[in-house]
């Protein structure tokens, strides 16, 4: 059983290219421990073997050491297009500078970066908040991706921005007119908006990409804790909203039930409305293990396929 990273490690972590590499590694091996064998090593250049098929293309050597049958996957079949959207706004920094959702995203981001470039596929990055920040092209060759990992150390280390909302609606719908060939897009955020209007603009910005054809995998990070369970000590508080500068002060229980009500009606909706428009959503703690991440892409790319 994989356990939480120490996000707090990561920051001191100078090379995120080797972490990420060895995280990746790790979780190739942790798949062969463990008792779900849909994946193997030699993923990159196999897919599972379909009954009804020839048997000609059968690599008969990984059956000996699996007793699996694969079929040799050749090259125009193993190139996916994967555009990873990154959000950077500053909610996704809290809760904490050592322990935030923007550094589990980064980790995250890192790894299925070094995934996709096992696997010969094409990836590029676009991070953004109220707007996009940076858009990369989409390429497979180490060296994009390590460039792409170098991007991702430098944001580890940048000062959280305040004062900035969020735009994950207008960013998806720039994205979904700008990429030329059916791809998957992977978006990692909070999906936290102002108020309730922002919020259905950002589903149907999802549904804007499913329109054109592409696939979508949605991970919602969260603290659970604390945004969705309201777990706070039983004293005074004085909450910020880092977007807007909107200050209350408080005690947790004088809104708990409240609070625990409208995100719970929040979290269904986003489920629901992502299940009608055939989109794979993840919800995801920040303080869970990150291979539900990389699992959940595995799953995600060979629905694809």
């Amino acid at each position: 059983m994989s356990q939480p990273l120490d996000l707090a490690a990561v920051r001191s972590f100078e090379n995120l290219e080797f972490l990420a590499r060895q995280l990746v590694e790790g979780f190739i091996t942790g798949l062969h421990q463990s008792p779900y064998h849909g994946f193997s090593v030699e993923f990159s250049e196999h897919r599972l073997y379909n009954p009804g098929e020839s048997t000609r293309h059968i690599d008969w050597k990984v059956l000996a050491r699996t007793d699996k049958l694969f079929v040799k996957r050749y090259e125009e079949e193993t190139n996916l297009r994967c555009h990873i959207l990154l959000d950077v706004s500053p909610s996704m920094y809290y809760p904490a500078p050592s322990h935030d959702k923007l550094r589990f995203a980064v980790l995250c981001t890192a790894a299925l970066t070094t995934l996709l470039q096992k696997q010969r596929d094409a990836v590029g990055l676009v991070t953004f908040a109220d707007q996009i920040e940076l858009q990369t092209p989409v390429r497979s060759t180490s060296s994009h991706r390590h460039t792409l990992l170098l991007t991702l150390q430098q944001l580890l280390e940048r000062p959280a921005t305040q004062r900035r909302a969020t735009d994950v609606s207008g960013v998806i719908h720039q994205i979904a007119q700008q990429i030329p060939k059916r791809s998957l897009v992977v978006l990692f955020s909070d999906m936290l908006g102002r108020n309730p209007e922002e919020q259905t603009a950002s589903l149907a910005a999802l549904q804007h990409l499913r329109h054109a054809q592409h696939e979508v995998l949605l991970f919602h990070i969260m603290d659970r804790t604390t945004e969705a369970e309201f777990a706070f000590a039983e004293r005074p508080y004085l909450f910020e909203d880092v977007e807007t500068g909107e200050q209350v002060k408080l005690q947790p229980a004088q809104v708990r039930e409240q609070y625990r009500a409208a995100m719970q009606h929040y979290e269904q909706e986003l489920a629901l409305r992502c299940g009608q428009y055939r989109i794979d959503f993840v919800p995801v703690d920040i303080r869970e293990p990150f291979d539900k991440v990389l699992y959940a892409y595995l799953v995600k790319r060979g629905k694809v396929r």
